[in-house]
């Protein structure tokens, strides 16, 4: 009879091929992260690109930003009626001395009033933004109230006349996929939108800044962060 492979030779050669193909898997994604990391959408006549920064990026070299080709930043200034990002204030100077223009994004709490969250606002941003204020609408990270898209929209309301009518800027609007699924907010108020489409421009006319990337390698950023083109029909 023919003579039989131990078995642990078998085990062993399926552990090598095994082996060989997670590290070629590994190796491919490494790659793809790269590939990622490293876009940059081209830029039509008169495009620029953009950060938008908060505590989660830590402390950020802007000047190495600045010399990276980026150009402007919006800084996460508040969220919900009293809370404010720690690192805004160091990120407004160090953008704005780095010569970047900067503005001020909100992200908008469904457990708090909208009055209370544009006072919040209003109270921490410089009065001289280059850039016209945003805010931010989305599921994560926001709290457990879900309240009724009638109740949600008025209170947004109330946050986009006290904000625009104190700076005299037209808001921006960022809103998740889900949650304009559930509140209509894009629908209900006209203002120009803070698009995300990862790596493909969007196709309507609406917005005036595209969130390109969200994993961008950016000299002076510790770690993947947004990047954003802002249009020419913005600000």
């Amino acid at each position: 009879m023919p003579r039989r492979r131990p078995a642990t030779r078998r085990l062993m050669q399926v552990g090598i091929a095994v082996a060989a193909i997670a590290v070629l898997v590994g190796a491919g994604w490494l790659v793809v992260r790269e590939r990622e990391a490293r876009y940059r959408p081209d830029l039509g006549p008169g495009e620029r690109l953009g950060l938008d920064v908060s505590h989660y990026q830590g402390v950020i070299d802007w000047q190495r930003v600045a010399n990276d080709g980026i150009s402007f930043a919006y800084i996460k200034a508040t969220e919900a009626g009293d809370w404010v990002d720690d690192t805004f204030a160091r990120n407004w100077e160090g953008a704005r001395a780095a010569g970047l223009e900067v503005g001020a994004y909100h992200f908008f709490t469904l457990c708090r009033t909208g009055g209370d969250q544009a006072a919040n606002f209003l109270r921490t941003v410089p009065p001289d933004a280059d850039l016209p204020p945003a805010v931010d609408l989305e599921f994560p990270m926001n709290c457990s109230a879900r309240p009724e898209p009638a109740a949600l929209r008025t209170e947004l309301a109330v946050f986009l006349d006290t904000v625009e009518q104190a700076t005299g800027r037209t808001a921006l609007l960022y809103v998740e996929d889900e949650f304009d699924e559930v509140y209509g907010v894009l629908d209900a108020f006209p203002q120009p939108t803070w698009e995300r489409s990862l790596r493909t421009r969007p196709s309507d006319s609406r917005w005036v800044i595209w969130q390109a990337s969200d994993t961008a390698r950016v000299d002076g950023v510790n770690g993947g962060v947004d990047l954003n083109l802002m249009s020419t029909r913005c600000c």
